[in-house]
């Protein structure tokens, strides 16, 4: 299996420190998060979006993927945290093991976290939703502890 984890590539750690990235509601910055079948290969060294093993474009799914909606960083206790709205894809066709989201507005694209399905998850003719954790300290899909 091609996917192996949740995690946050190692360049993204560093883009933080450059402020690369900003996920402030109203920031002029878009992030968007692609589907990937079987044979996509991500791992700590990934950079940026690519449509290597992209998912075919199906109903409301385009490649490049979706659009996220953010929610403005917070923090709970000692650790900063950010998320996003639940994603949608109506009327597709779709089997995805995981996801990549991305900065689509800063040059390169570059990978902000890879999400693993753990296992195939599919959509006939259908809604394919990406439903996100709770944005709590311990859930949220990006936080810094």
């Amino acid at each position: 299996m091609a996917f192996t984890g949740n995690f946050m590539p190692t360049s993204f750690k560093v883009q933080i420190l450059q402020g690369v990235h900003n996920f402030s509601t109203g920031s002029g910055q878009t992030f968007k998060l692609a589907l990937y079948n079987n044979s996509a290969s991500f791992t700590a060294a990934t950079t940026a979006y690519t449509t290597t093993n992209e998912v075919a474009a199906s109903g409301s799914y385009a490649l490049g993927g979706g659009t996220l909606t953010k929610v403005t960083p917070t923090s709970s206790g000692t650790t900063a945290l950010t998320d996003f709205a639940d994603l949608s894809f109506t009327t597709a066709t779709i089997t995805a093991f995981g996801a990549l989201i991305y900065n689509d507005t800063a040059t390169g694209n570059p990978a902000v976290a890879v999400l693993d399905f753990g296992g195939a998850k599919t959509s006939t003719s259908g809604t394919f939703t990406i439903v996100f954790p709770a944005a709590t300290a311990t859930g949220a899909i990006i936080r810094i502890a």
